[in-house]
């Protein structure tokens, strides 16, 4: 059977001064240090002589951007993929936080009370059930190559921990999903073999530690 590689990458750092939560809102691009994460993963996959044949982003703008060199890099056309899209939330386009944030707020704290579904956003189960659907769509157009899809942190994270077996509702702070981050899958056939986790820019991140960010 043949070997297919999917990679899951989460986009670079977004130009985002309000620090809000920007979810799925247009218009937040990658800033200046993004771009060099973004242009910095291409040429590491070329260099690790992957054999990437199908590169796919999330329709949203960071996404479109980090995938663009990579796309450009295998001279391929950048495709689109609604599943790859970012978590709906309920906070979108606010600041989170107790301070001068939204959750000082008593109207927003409904939308708290389930973290296992979670009340706030999209359900992790349909978040699973829709990048499942674009990584098995990717396996099949890149079969016994690879395929290189960008998306965000929680789809990868949430479709990751279900794949190794993982509950759903976690504490976000030990996401193991950096910026412009891969998280592989190989395939033997239709079997997901083994999840590999690497972080091809962490050279980038400011003072060399996680950065949040959706």
């Amino acid at each position: 059977m043949a070997k297919t590689i999917v990679h899951l990458m989460r986009h670079g750092e977004v130009y985002n001064p309000e620090k809000v939560l920007y979810g799925r809102l247009p218009g937040y691009r990658l800033s200046d240090l993004g771009q060099e994460m973004a242009r910095r993963v291409a040429v590491h996959l070329k260099e690790q002589d992957r054999d990437i044949t199908v590169v796919t982003a999330s329709p949203l703008q960071r996404a479109q951007e980090t995938a663009t060199p990579s796309a450009q890099a295998y001279g391929l056309e950048l495709g689109t993929d609604e599943r790859l899209i970012e978590a709906a939330n309920y906070f979108e386009g606010k600041t989170f936080g107790v301070g001068d944030g939204s959750l000082r707020h008593p109207q927003h704290w409904p939308h708290l009370i389930n973290p296992f579904k979670p009340s706030w956003g999209e359900p992790y189960k349909v978040q699973v059930e829709r990048m499942k659907g674009a990584i098995e769509t990717a396996r099949q157009q890149a079969e016994g190559h690879e395929a290189l899809l960008v998306s965000h942190q929680l789809p990868v994270w949430i479709v990751r921990s279900a794949l190794e077996g993982r509950r759903l509702w976690h504490d976000p702070r030990k996401r193991e999903c950096n910026l412009a981050s891969l998280t592989s899958l190989t395939f033997d056939g239709d079997t997901l073999v083994s999840v590999k986790y690497t972080e091809p820019v962490a050279d980038l991140y400011p003072g060399a530690s996680k950065v949040a960010g959706a």
